[in-house]
């Protein structure tokens, strides 16, 4: 499965749209913050030994980590210019202190990470950094660059994703819509960060997959300006204590595709209305008394701003 393929599912938007803004509640970390240290390897992990994680050069491999097991504190080194895939398609298996430094310029368009979990149990992606992005260059006819994660559609079990942060994907953050047309699997994406990737950041579709604590940034100047969340059938998705800051690019929350309707709950959570809500197919969008429309993009607490301090697990 080197190549990781996708689906059909592909409807795309156009292509417009790096980091300001401040955080509240619980948001402890500024976007400026996270712009310095995208730009500047190291960044705030930068002390950490090396000791304390494995470096790995792209090399157009691919690692295959198997059910149970546990494949961390590794950092990728991208600034060969080369590719490199991670599949997890067993059970039990966890992804944890991950951090890829430099853009993949590979022009693969390829998944960096295809995963599911195919026994019905439970799986973990924890503290990883995708913060440095990908090129647009690819060979693939339909257009699609790098995907930062994506779900099989044989996923039968659960995903968890905790403190993942990916930025500036010529492809989704994390697709993970296709276990809706085959094996019915859940994700949960919580205390995350998606910004400035194209066609979607969070791509959901299962009954009991949601969203939660995470934030979706889009600048608007620069970059990929793909969908805030996306929702596909059959649904029902959950959106809640998220941020979906999009400066009026692309659409905030998008509901349904490929003419199947499906159905999104959102509670205590804000979203850009000039973006707006899109409903396709029947779909519909509820959004709870606590739901506003003055979204401010955070960094979750705990999640890495560098390849260095996913790597080394500071902040875990």
């Amino acid at each position: 499965m080197a190549q990781n393929p996708r689906t059909s599912e592909t409807e795309s938007t156009p292509t417009t749209g790096r980091n300001t803004g401040l955080t509240r509640r619980n948001y402890v970390r500024s976007l400026a913050a996270v712009a310095t240290a995208t730009t500047a390897l190291g960044g705030a992990g930068a002390a950490a030994a090396q000791d304390d994680y494995e470096v790995i050069e792209a090399e157009g491999q691919t690692i295959t980590v198997d059910s149970g097991e546990t494949w961390e504190n590794k950092l990728i080194d991208m600034t060969t210019g080369q590719d490199i895939i991670i599949t997890a398609h067993g059970s039990g298996w966890t992804i944890r202190n991950v951090g890829f430094k430099g853009e993949n310029t590979s022009g693969t368009g390829t998944a960096t990470f295809g995963i599911s979990d195919t026994g019905g149990e439970t799986s973990t992606v924890e503290n990883v950094y995708l913060g440095d992005g990908s090129s647009t260059g690819n060979g693939n006819p339909n257009g699609h660059g790098q995907t930062a994660f994506w779900v099989a559609p044989d996923h039968s079990g659960h995903i968890d994703f905790k403190n993942v942060n990916i930025q500036n994907f010529a492809d989704n953050a994390i697709y993970g819509s296709a276990p809706g047309n085959k094996g019915g699997g859940t994700i949960h994406i919580d205390s995350c960060f998606a910004a400035n990737c194209y066609v979607s950041h969070f791509r959901l579709a299962t009954e009991g997959s949601k969203v939660t604590n995470s934030s979706v940034y889009v600048d608007g100047s620069e970059g990929y300006a793909g969908r805030g969340i996306w929702a596909w059938a059959p649904g029902t998705i959950e959106i809640e204590g998220c941020q979906i800051q999009m400066n009026g690019q692309n659409t905030a929350i998008d509901a349904g595709a490929n003419g199947n309707p499906t159905e999104v709950v959102v509670k205590d959570s804000d979203y850009d209305d000039q973006a707006d809500i899109a409903e396709h197919a029947g779909s519909s969008v509820q959004l709870g008394d606590d739901v506003g429309t003055n979204p401010e993009a955070f960094i979750p607490e705990g999640t890495p701003t560098s390849a260095e301090e996913a790597a080394s697990g500071a902040g875990n």
